[in-house]
C-alpha cells in the first residue's frame, strides 16, 4: 500500500498543492513553521478523517476559506483508488472510490497509517488518555466495527453522565433512564473491551521480540491491560457485559454521588514493564523510547498480517529524537517494504542507505519542491 499522489486545497498553510510521491521513502526538508507537519497531518487525516493534533476540524481549513480538501490516490491490492476528505462549515465528507461513505467506520481502513512523532515517545510516560487513543486508532484501522462501538459508547457515556449530574443535583429522581443507559453502555463497553484484549494479544506477539532485539536480548517487555472492573482476556463478550452491569448496579449510588461514570473502557489503561519494572515510573529514558519504538514497529507488522498490506509510515521529526542505534534499527526495519514519509530540518547527520536513496522534497511557506 502506498500513496501515489496527494492534492491539498485550502488546507492549513497550503493554498493548493499537488504532488506525486515515491513508493518507498520521501524526505520532506524544511525549517520549522514552513508546513512539514501540516503535510504529515494531511496524510494522517486522509486515513482517519480527523487530525491527531486538534479535535476541531475547522482549524484544518485555511483562514477565510469556505472549505478545505484533501485528495489522494492510493495503490493497494494491485489497483489505484481515489480517496477524498472535504471539510466545510456543514461538516465533513469522506469519499472512497468517488463514493461518499455515510459512516466513518465504512471509510476507516481505506488507507492504513502508522505515525511516529516526538509526542509518541511520551506514549509510555504520558497520560492514560494517550495510551487509550493509541489502541483505539490502531484497532479501528484493522477492525472498522470497533469505531462504531466506540462512537456509540462515547455518545451514551455523555448522555449517562448528564443524567447522573441531574440525579446528583436532585433535578430528577427517576432512575429508569439510567438503567437503560447502563444496559447500552455495558453492551458497547464489552464489545470495545473484547476487541482491545484481542488486539493486545496480537500486539504482544510482535512487540515483545522486537523489544528484545532492540535491547540486544537484555530486556523483556510485558504489556498489561488495567481496568477498575474485574475483567480478563479469558472472558467472552457476554461475560464482560454481565461483569460491567454487576459493577454499575453495585456502585450506582457512588456514581450518582459523584455525578459521573466511574467504570468502563474510557477509564482503562495500559502498563508497560521491562524486566518486571514499571517503565513509566522506573524506566530510563532509553527504556521508554525503546518501548515506544517497539510498539510502532509492532504496529507495522501487525497491520500487514491483518490486512495483507504494509501501512504508510509517517516519521514526523522523530529521527532526530532517537539515538544512532535506535534510528538505525527503525530504518533497517522499514527498508524496502514500507512507504515512508520523513520530515526533518537536516539529513546530514542521518547516515543510512534508506535516506540516501530517498526522494527529497524541500518545503518553504507551504510550497513543496522536489530536489534534483
Amino acid at each position: 500500500m502506498y500513496i501515489e499522489e496527494l492534492s491539498l486545497v485550502n488546507y492549513r498553510n497550503y493554498d493548493r498543492l499537488k504532488v506525486q510521491f515515491d513508493h518507498k521513502v520521501n524526505v520532506i526538508l524544511g525549517e520549522n513553521a514552513q508546513g512539514k507537519t501540516n503535510l504529515m497531518e494531511a496524510i494522517y487525516v486522509l486515513g482517519f478523517t480527523k487530525s491527531h493534533r486538534t479535535p476541531r476540524d475547522k482549524e484544518l481549513i485555511q483562514w477565510d476559506a469556505e472549505y478545505g480538501k484533501i485528495k489522494g490516490r492510493v495503490f493497494k491490492k494491485n489497483r489505484s483508488l481515489p480517496l477524498e476528505v472535504i471539510f466545510s462549515s456543514k461538516g465533513k465528507k469522506a469519499k472512497f472510490n468517488h463514493i461518499e461513505q455515510k459512516r466513518l467506520s465504512d471509510y476507516i481502513g481505506s488507507l492504513n497509517i502508522v505515525m511516529f512523532a516526538p509526542e509518541d515517545l511520551n506514549l509510555v510516560k504520558g497520560s492514560p488518555q494517550e495510551r487509550r487513543r493509541f489502541i483505539d486508532m490502531e484497532i479501528g484501522q484493522i477492525e472498522p466495527i470497533y469505531i462504531y462501538h466506540l462512537n456509540q459508547y462515547q455518545k451514551i457515556l455523555k448522555q449517562r453522565n448528564a443524567l447522573l449530574k441531574d440525579l446528583q443535583r436532585r433535578r430528577t429522581q427517576d432512575t429508569t433512564m439510567l438503567q437503560i443507559y447502563t444496559e447500552q453502555l455495558a453492551e458497547h463497553g464489552a464489545a470495545i473491551l473484547f476487541r482491545r484484549f484481542r488486539f493486545l494479544k496480537k500486539l504482544r506477539e510482535w512487540a515483545v521480540p522486537i523489544h528484545l532485539q532492540i535491547s540486544r536480548d537484555q530486556e523483556n517487555l510485558k504489556i498489561d491491560y488495567v481496568s477498575k472492573v474485574d475483567v480478563s482476556e479469558s472472558m467472552d463478550m457476554e461475560k464482560m457485559k454481565d461483569t460491567y452491569l454487576t459493577e454499575y448496579n453495585r456502585k450506582e449510588e457512588s456514581e450518582i454521588e459523584r455525578g459521573t461514570t466511574l467504570y468502563g473502557p474510557h477509564r482503562d489503561d495500559l502498563v508497560f514493564t521491562v524486566n518486571d519494572r514499571n517503565v513509566q515510573h522506573f524506566g530510563s529514558q532509553g527504556q521508554q523510547r525503546t518501548t515506544a519504538l517497539s510498539l510502532k514497529l509492532a504496529e507495522i507488522e501487525l497491520i500487514y498480517h491483518e490486512v495483507g498490506d504494509y501501512p504508510v509510515l509517517l516519521l514526523d521529526d522523530v529521527l532526530s529524537e532517537l539515538d544512532d542505534y535506535r534510528q538505525s534499527h527503525l530504518l533497517n526495519a522499514i527498508q524496502g517494504k514500507v512507504q515512508t514519509f520523513v520530515t526533518t530540518t537536516n539529513i546530514d547527520g542521518i547516515a543510512h542507505d534508506t535516506i540516501r536513496e530517498a526522494e527529497i522534497f524541500t518545503i518553504h511557506e507551504g510550497k513543496l519542491v522536489e530536489t534534483e
